[in-house]
């Protein structure tokens, strides 16, 4: 009896190993060759579930993209909307070794997608659905009754998502963990300005 292949989980399989190639050497660590053996399958055989490098990149790129949607999207604001906006900004800081992994993904596929539109798109999308959210949480935990649009909501969620990005930028610089207590304190004096 032929085994059964789960084409989906080989896929994942496929996308977690160039995850850890380009966390590990960058871009160009991520060549068909070196997946192939990293993943240990025969030659050819990513063939089977990604036409070429650039899919399994573009693959890459949405699954970390979809892992921080995720984990932004499991805050529902059962515990209070200021809990839901801090614990919606945490999911996005650089606050332990996975996400420090993920931001150097997204970091060196960034890179990549200047050149690539499709990546360019589903990059500004996500910034997109972001700022939409984080500036309805935000309204919700000022409870001043300002609209998500409201100016001053905006000029707070763009704030919070450049420091945001820099964060994940600059705690590549440092060894892993060094700069978590410094984000931790950001995400405090935020609670602290928008509950006073």
């Amino acid at each position: 009896m032929p085994k059964i292949i789960d084409h989906d989980q080989r896929r994942r399989e496929i996308v977690e190993v160039a995850k850890g190639l380009i966390a590990e050497g960058g871009f160009e660590a991520a060549t068909m060759r070196s997946i192939v053996t990293a993943a240990g399958f025969a030659n050819g055989a990513l063939k089977h579930y990604f036409a070429s490098k650039d899919e399994i990149i573009a693959a890459t790129f949405e699954s970390v993209l979809q892992e921080t949607a995720q984990r932004m999207s499991e805050l529902d604001g059962s515990a209070g909307p200021v809990e839901a906006l801090r614990g919606f900004v945490e999911a996005a800081m650089p606050l332990d070794p996975h996400r420090i992994t993920s931001a150097r993904v997204l970091l060196v596929l960034w890179e990549h997608s200047v050149a690539n539109p499709d990546l360019a798109r589903r990059y500004r999308d996500l910034l997109t659905n972001w700022r939409a959210e984080l500036t309805v949480r935000i309204a919700a935990a000022w409870g001043r009754g300002d609209p998500p649009d409201a100016p001053a909501v905006g000029v707070l969620a763009d704030e919070v998502i450049s420091v945001t990005i820099g964060a994940n930028v600059a705690s590549l610089m440092h060894p892993v963990g060094e700069l978590v207590d410094r984000y931790r304190a950001y995400v405090e004096a935020l609670m602290a300005r928008i509950g006073a």
